[in-house]
């Protein structure tokens, strides 16, 4: 948003080297080789190389469901049968591999791409787990090797009544996004504080606004006239005073 004048921006590609908007029609996606070198692959190249999307999932493997790492676990979708017919084949898969504690390894083309899936049965229905590709996940033995193997065992036990303190059922309020509540909250305040306000009826609603200047010029000529009795440096260090109060109120502080 342009804060000066209410009206939504909108952004717009240029080239990095002549600094001029791009057109549409000249966009394309490129694989760097190299500084400012790409190879352009255009939308007709991605069409050439593009798998066709499937309907159907055809499970190719079943492996045991402790057997796959939760670092591979991508993103979670819920798997639906469309027809009666899908329903009962969907029933009796789901409920053979919650048996035999396993899950179903398949491919789907998600986007253009072609990602390997995992279908595991959970309660009455089935939930397909996008796979992170292998070259996609750092092993963590880089990472943990230079940590203890053990921890002190004396104090172990004050971590557990820590815990056992702090203990609680799981529930979705511990997901909740306190700047998104303060945002939103801040959004109201800023809704009601923008809506015009109605006019009051009758003439004590006409004299309130009134009286909260008079009685703040009325303090201020007090305030002078009684310093004009006293010292001629107090008068200036008073009226300066009242000055900055003045100010502030006009400016709405």
């Amino acid at each position: 948003m342009n804060k000066y004048t209410g009206n939504k921006v909108v952004s717009q590609y240029v080239d990095s080297v002549t600094g001029k908007p791009s057109k549409d029609d000249n966009e394309a996606k490129g694989y760097a080789r190299g500084e400012n070198d790409y190879v352009i692959l255009t939308d007709d190249d991605l069409d050439r190389v593009a798998l066709d999307t499937v309907k159907t999932i055809d499970i190719e493997k079943f492996v045991p469901a402790n057997r796959i790492e939760w670092v591979y676990l991508e993103k979670p979708h819920y798997l639906m049968p469309d027809d009666a017919v899908g329903n009962e084949a969907f029933a009796v898969i789901r409920d053979a591999m919650k048996s035999d504690k396993v899950v179903g390894v398949s491919k789907l083309v998600m986007g253009r791409r072609e990602r390997a899936v995992i279908l595991e049965p959970r309660d009455e229905g089935i939930v397909l787990w996008s796979l992170r590709f292998g070259d996609e996940v750092r092993p963590e033995e880089n990472y943990f090797e230079d940590i203890e193997d053990e921890a002190d065992p004396d104090l172990i036990p004050l971590v557990q009544k820590l815990i056992k303190q702090n203990s609680a059922h799981w529930s979705l309020d511990m997901l909740s996004d306190p700047i998104q509540t303060s945002l939103l909250k801040l959004i109201e305040e800023k809704k009601k504080a923008s809506r015009p306000k109605k006019a009051a009826k009758g003439k004590a609603a006409e004299a309130a606004p009134k009286s909260n200047v008079v009685n703040i010029m009325d303090a201020l000529r007090k305030s002078v006239e009684a310093d004009l009795k006293g010292k001629k440096g107090r008068v200036a260090t008073c009226t300066c005073s009242k000055r900055r109060l003045f100010t502030r109120h006009l400016g709405g502080g």
